[in-house]
């Protein structure tokens, strides 16, 4: 296999760590073998430069409308970063895709994948914080808890360190994986993930718990988010009765299953109203408020400003 060139599509606001974790890996692997495996550029709106989220910029040769040919093409946003997608991110990706390039995402960049149509019936992943809303907004693409995508048509990571492991991964299948093995070692990176590990870290390190019971009732609760179920049928379902559920909750969290459960839904709702254009009454409902007045309550409760403030001031 020749050299391979990547450009990455670094859009206005994006993660830095996401971008280190994709070219250092490519770096290490021309390093090591000693051969110039991977080469890459950047490109963005204006052709000039790029701003990550932490403040750095980029200096990129290319513009979204004028990119070279190359072998693969990865789109880099960040948190917000519905307010960067334009008509020509979406045109220069729809070009690359008709001409063949393998085009890929990373961190947040799945949700404008999808924006351009690529992911329709395909598995796909994106950071954590957007699983809520994308799952609202694309109800036909397959959203999946994993670090990383690299078995469908378009690749996708959920960012930060995932990117190393999807780039490891690459790595590995382009050429072999020792020389994986040996970009992980000198990356001093040696738990490198399998794509099916899920992004967000177990229940029981998360919370120092140690008990099914509880990590089993918030699998539950985090399952029907639209349509809640009652603490009783979560404590029948486990096998335990309602008081010895309630006593569980008061040890790991100082607060009852239903509280508990209410600070789920409002999370969710709170991603949805930021995330997305959905309606207020639309977000109550998905996140299982059939009262709209009811929701706007409980919401100035739990984050001090109403859902209506909270969209005004985003506008």
């Amino acid at each position: 296999m020749g050299t391979q060139h990547f450009v990455f599509l670094l859009v206005e606001n994006h993660t830095h760590l996401t971008l280190a974790c994709a070219i250092e890996p490519l770096r290490i692997a021309n390093m090591i073998s000693g051969k110039p495996l991977y080469t890459w550029s950047y490109a963005s709106e204006d052709g000039i430069s790029a701003t990550a989220s932490n403040g750095s910029v980029t200096l990129v040769e290319h513009r979204f409308n004028a990119l070279p040919k190359c072998d693969r093409l990865f789109v880099i946003p960040g948190l917000g970063m519905t307010r960067f997608i334009t008509p020509t991110l979406l045109s220069c990706l729809r070009k690359a895709h008709n001409t063949g390039i393998r085009v890929g995402a990373l961190c947040s960049g799945a949700w404008i994948l999808a924006e351009a149509g690529f992911l329709n019936d395909m598995r796909a992943a994106i950071h954590w914080e957007y699983h809520d809303a994308f799952a609202e907004r694309f109800p036909d693409v397959v959203l999946v808890r994993s670090v990383f995508v690299a078995d469908e048509k378009h690749v996708t990571a959920s960012g930060g360190t995932a990117t190393a492991d999807l780039m490891l991964h690459l790595i590995d299948q382009d050429h072999g994986y020792d020389l994986s093995v040996a970009v992980s070692d000198m990356m001093v990176y040696a738990g490198a993930r399998e794509a099916s590990v899920e992004q967000r870290i177990s229940l029981q390190s998360r919370f120092g718990m140690r008990n099914p019971h509880v990590a089993r009732a918030i699998e539950i609760m985090r399952g029907a988010l639209e349509e809640p179920v009652s603490p009783a049928a979560i404590a029948q379902d486990l096998g335990i009765s309602v008081r010895q559920l309630e006593r569980l909750f008061g040890r790991y969290f100082n607060t009852s299953p239903g509280r508990y459960y209410m600070e789920l839904r409002l999370d969710r709702a709170r991603h949805l109203l930021l995330q997305t254009e959905m309606s207020i009454s639309e977000i109550a409902v998905a996140s299982g408020f059939q009262s709209l007045g009811h929701f706007s309550r409980l919401y100035r409760k739990s984050f001090g400003t109403t859902p209506s403030a909270q969209r005004g001031r985003l506008a």
